[in-house]
């Protein structure tokens, strides 16, 4: 079977109008939560002075922080290290990364020295058909230019917009598969696109769990809507009902 809907977190950045850890936590908790990914809107990551008092907040909330990001990832080592000792410390597995094609290939290589040196995987947010590494192609080329440190993010409505399908991303890149963003998309004449429940729009969820239960994927896996800014509660508790309903866990 997939991932079990309870090992599912929330990204942090959908309760960006929630940006104290006690307001925000409490949200997480009427989810019936306790896995998150935290975004820079509810902890300064540049910030070692704060690292300790943060990662104890969310510990004594009950909340675990499997991953953080999305990080922007430039070849600044000093910079990059904070990130990752943040992430050890907060006992995160996987960073949700982003590089800029300019910054490469040094980008990588500081990125795979530091992944190696705190034993903390990368995973490439793919952001879209506006966003160079929104294509397979792309994401293709990159693994065979970097280490196993370097994985994939896989936002399923981002790759939706890119016009790949989710399921086929999967199957492509179970081995460096690392992280999920669970997000749904529908899209106008235009093609613009609108957050919605996921399941409710173009992605297939049962499609999506078979697929991960294929690669045998068991990496960090989180929920992201991002409308209804003031109080995204209720939408995310239906995407974790509609999860329920299509993986059966």
């Amino acid at each position: 079977m997939p991932i079990p809907v309870s090992r599912v977190g929330v990204q942090s950045w959908c309760y960006r109008k929630f940006p104290t850890t006690q307001a925000f936590t409490a949200e997480v908790k009427k989810l019936g939560m306790t896995r998150v990914e935290l975004c820079g809107v509810h902890a300064d990551f540049s910030k070692p002075e704060t690292f300790a008092a943060v990662v104890a907040d969310y510990k004594a909330a009950g909340v675990t922080i499997g991953s953080i990001g999305v990080q922007g990832f430039s070849g600044n080592e000093a910079e990059e290290r904070k990130w990752f000792q943040f992430a050890k410390l907060a006992g995160a597995t996987t960073i949700s990364a982003d590089f800029k094609p300019e910054s490469t290939p040094n980008a990588f290589r500081v990125a795979e020295k530091l992944a190696d040196e705190f034993n903390i995987n990368l995973a490439i947010h793919n952001h879209g058909g506006y966003h160079w590494l929104g294509s397979a192609q792309a994401l293709q080329w990159v693994f065979g230019q970097t280490s196993k440190r370097i994985g994939l993010c896989l936002d399923t409505a981002w790759a939706l917009d890119a016009r790949e399908n989710p399921v086929s991303v999967v199957e492509r890149f179970g081995d460096r598969l690392y992280g999920l963003h669970l997000k749904d998309f529908t899209f106008d004449r235009a093609r613009k696109s609108t957050d919605v429940v996921i399941g409710t729009g173009n992605l297939d969820l049962k499609a999506l769990g078979a697929a991960l239960d294929k690669v045998g994927y068991a990496g960090n896996t989180v929920i992201e809507y991002e409308l209804d800014e003031e109080n995204p509660t209720p939408a995310i508790t239906h995407c974790i009902a509609k999860l329920h309903a299509a993986w059966g866990t």
